[in-house]
């Protein structure tokens, strides 16, 4: 961890204190700020006065639907939003997600996948300044995004138009679920957001290529009936 993410600041808006309690100490544990609320209201004053660096947000909120937090935050913050909540249909999690959030944990929740997907979530916003953000290399697989070459262990490696495109989307989001529902509107647009075989049939070919395990993905995750995620590797 280095020392920019251990003091980042994030802010937990959640209104049971025995979660705000062990998130606290956890998350003190490892070097975070934290700051806390227990409403909408308050959370959403935090968030624009604090500057937080990452939000976790429960949608079972006494004043407001936590959805409502995140549509108001989206109007005018790109900060990363962790939803942790114990809704865990798989209709609320694509909601949310498609909604804006970053990431969506159920409760009960491991402490550990937790600190992890907060560790992905602290790194987008500086890999946005990165002046090298368009290419990834982890000494395994290499992608430049502006120059559109892929190469694995050293050798070129060839994807067709559209298995680059849905690459580019999910490596451009490191950490981050990206849903089937975005991924097909954006790649076949709004008529087709209901076609997922498309996008299992091209996610199994990219994968097959990076030469990824689905059932101990190096780098293609799946969130199953959500989507996809980029597990980035340096």
């Amino acid at each position: 961890m280095t020392e920019g993410t251990a003091s980042a600041r994030i802010l937990i808006i959640d209104d049971e204190e025995q979660i705000r309690r062990f998130l606290r100490i956890s998350l003190r544990s490892q070097g975070y700020q934290v700051i806390e609320a227990e409403t909408a209201g308050k959370g959403i004053e935090l968030a624009a006065t604090q500057t937080p660096d990452l939000i976790v947000l429960d949608l079972g909120l006494p004043d407001a639907d936590g959805k409502s937090v995140l549509h108001e935050l989206r109007h005018w913050s790109s900060v990363p939003v962790m939803i942790l909540s114990v809704r865990s249909s798989e209709s609320e999690k694509v909601a949310v997600l498609d909604a804006g959030a970053n990431d969506y944990v159920t409760k009960p929740f491991g402490i550990q996948e937790f600190l992890a997907r907060v560790r992905n979530l602290l790194r987008l916003p500086r890999s946005a300044e990165k002046p090298d953000a368009g290419v990834y290399d982890d000494g395994h697989l290499h992608i430049d995004l502006v120059k559109r070459r892929i190469s694995l262990k050293g050798e070129p490696l060839h994807l067709t138009r559209k298995e680059f495109s849905i690459l580019k989307i999910l490596v451009s989001n490191p950490g981050q679920v990206m849903t089937q529902t975005q991924l097909l509107r954006e790649l076949w647009g709004p008529t087709h957001t209901d076609d997922t075989h498309y996008l299992r049939n091209f996610i199994g070919r990219i994968r097959q290529k990076l030469q990824d395990d689905s059932g101990e993905p190096r780098y293609v995750q799946t969130e199953p009936g959500v989507g996809y995620r980029f597990i980035d590797r340096r």
